[in-house]
């Protein structure tokens, strides 16, 4: 995303335009812009015209828009099947952000106050303007608009006759395509008809793979293919072969990018037990995602051992933060999309409290299988630096409140 202008005053009150370039740049405005926000971007509005004589005719015009948002909706992108995407493939799935409320500036064609929803569209230009820049929307702009930014991994989660290639970045995995292939069992008198079947699945495969898979860039750290079985070994094998034979030297030159990896079950799900793989880990650590499940892994692990480190929930979370026992926080980004200003600032002053106080903070994104895991525990775990009691903890708040509530009463 290109950052075309900032402006914020001391109290981080002001506005920034920015231009949206892919899907993750969708991702990354949706989790800007929350409700309150004045949002300007370009939009198409029916006008309806009566003549003279009282006919009325009604037409589109392109004009801007600045809205008060009072909702903001994201779709991503829907990966089509091999079905769908048709003989040439050529359809591209896109992630679309709809923002929704008032117009807070009236123009010619839309009153002040009128509903509307603005589609954003990439390649065109967007103006956010805030009461305040939190320390966590600042992070996530400047992260956002990083030149170079894009997918560091390729995956190919696969079975026999079913595969999911999916591109996954710092913030997102996003399924470019769907394939499902029926198989025939391989029987007496009909090996002609499985080998047929596969045939067709490889062959499908491959194709989709040199238009969704962006191998030869140097930004791609690996192209994982995950399956359980024999199909990983079976579909690089063919890969390698169809490159030799096309003689693709782009694709033969990213062989040491492959990793075969084995998992458990062929969907995408799995992703998440492919990055806790030896391979992929010595690969990937320093990637975002790849860091995120190795601790999201240690969490579940320090849970199962020694319940006293691991914590999670939004209030006992709080009361680790304020004994200053988190050493790594887990958060998701879910948690700041809250529709209530106040629960959001809950969340970023947790935050800024950690890291004040020389712990991690790992902001887990929901569009990865791993945001998705630790969402389903609350969205907010932490590993904490010494052991503590919760029951102890709570007992303890309990007490000093009791104490303070005691002393409040003396004193009136």
């Amino acid at each position: 995303m290109r950052l075309l202008s900032k402006y914020t005053d001391k109290n981080l009150s002001g506005h920034v335009t920015v231009r949206p370039e892919d899907d993750e740049d969708m991702w990354h405005l949706y989790n800007l812009i929350q409700e309150g926000d004045n949002v300007r971007a370009p939009a198409i509005r029916r006008v309806q015209n009566i003549s003279s004589t009282g006919s009325s005719e009604s037409h589109r015009v392109r004009t801007s828009l600045t809205l008060t948002v009072t909702r903001v909706a994201f779709s991503p992108s829907a990966a089509p099947s091999n079905a769908e995407a048709g003989a040439n493939g050529l359809n591209e799935p896109s992630a679309s952000l709809q923002i929704t409320g008032r117009v807070a500036v009236e123009n010619q064609y839309v009153k002040l106050g009128a509903f509307h929803t603005l589609d954003i569209e990439a390649n065109r230009d967007v103006r956010i303007e805030k009461a305040e820049w939190d320390s966590i929307s600042l992070e996530r702009l400047e992260e956002a608009s990083v030149p170079g930014r894009g997918a560091e991994v390729g995956a190919i989660v696969c079975g026999e006759g079913t595969a999911a290639l999916c591109l996954l970045s710092q913030h997102m995995t996003v399924v470019r395509q769907r394939i499902d292939v029926p198989i025939p069992r391989k029987r007496a008198g009909s090996a002609t008809a499985h080998e047929k079947g596969l045939a067709k699945f490889y062959d499908l495969l491959y194709q989709s793979f040199l238009r969704h898979i962006p191998y030869a860039s140097p930004g791609l750290r690996a192209i994982v293919i995950a399956s359980p079985g024999w199909v990983r070994d079976a579909i690089f094998d063919y890969i390698m072969a169809e490159a030799t034979k096309t003689t693709n030297k782009a694709l033969l030159a990213a062989r040491p990018k492959f990793i075969r990896v084995h998992v458990n079950s062929p969907h995408v799900h799995s992703l998440v037990e492919v990055l806790k793989s030896p391979e992929i880990i010595s690969r990937l650590e320093e990637t975002k995602f790849a860091r995120e499940g190795i601790m999201l892994d240690k969490f579940f692990k320090t849970l199962g051992s020694d319940e006293h480190r691991a914590w999670y929930g939004p209030e006992h979370v709080a009361l680790a933060v304020d004994r200053g026992a988190v050493g790594t926080l887990l958060i998701s980004d879910e948690l700041f999309r809250a529709s209530d200003p106040e629960l959001r600032k809950k969340y970023v002053a947790m935050v800024e409290d950690v890291r004040r106080k020389g712990g991690e903070v790992l902001m887990f994104s929901s569009m990865h299988e791993s945001g998705q895991q630790l969402n389903q525990i609350t969205g907010i775990a932490a590993i904490l630096t010494f052991p503590l009691d919760v029951e102890i903890v709570e007992m303890e708040e309990r007490e000093a409140k009791e104490a303070e509530n005691a002393r409040n009463g003396e004193n009136e």
